[in-house]
């Protein structure tokens, strides 16, 4: 009869040994979800002409700065197959403990640098951005949005994210 150790073969002796007097691997402490992208609307309705405020906040939840940003931001495809529906960004503001302050760009491209420069462990950054529905855009659709993004720490980590929806808003005829 063979004996329990050499059926395991040496691997699981060796481990077992290491295991035995303290020397095994430790579970490496895994990091938090590293940032999080969260949308909001200021309304779930609008009618032509209207305006709605969609919020966009990033979280930062690793113990580094985060210190750059890229985000994007892009109809989604069933917003894209109703061209009766006109609207645009016509306004960002960013939120910042002094109040609300321009941002640097709007529209699908780089949103990122709207957040601001560095973003400390456990803070969050809202940028607000102003989707102003045309008078005459077609009714009874969904304006939807969905958004990639991608954060570099200051311990020259990276994290990405996506897709990210926004809370749709419904375009109403009054």
């Amino acid at each position: 009869m063979r004996s329990p150790l050499r059926r395991l073969g040496p691997a699981a002796v060796l481990a077992f040994v290491l295991a035995l007097f303290g020397m095994a691997p430790q579970a490496a402490a895994v990091d938090p979800a590293p940032a999080e992208l969260t949308f909001a609307t200021d309304t779930a309705t609008t009618t032509p002409g209207g305006a709605v405020q969609l919020s966009m906040t990033l979280t930062n939840n690793r113990t580094y700065d985060i210190w750059f940003v890229y985000q994007t931001i892009d109809p989604t495809w069933l917003t894209t197959q109703r061209p009766d529906l006109k609207y645009a960004f016509t306004g960002c503001a960013l939120t910042t403990a002094a109040g609300s302050t321009p941002c640097a760009g709007t529209g699908p491209a780089d949103l990122g640098a709207n957040y601001g420069t560095t973003v400390p462990p456990g803070q969050s950054r809202t940028v607000t951005l102003t989707l102003q529905v045309a008078p005459d855009s077609g009714c009874n659709g969904n304006i939807g949005f969905y958004s990639y993004y991608y954060a570099e720490f200051s311990d020259t980590g990276n994290a990405g994210g996506g897709p990210v929806y926004t809370p749709e808003t419904r375009v109403l005829c009054a």
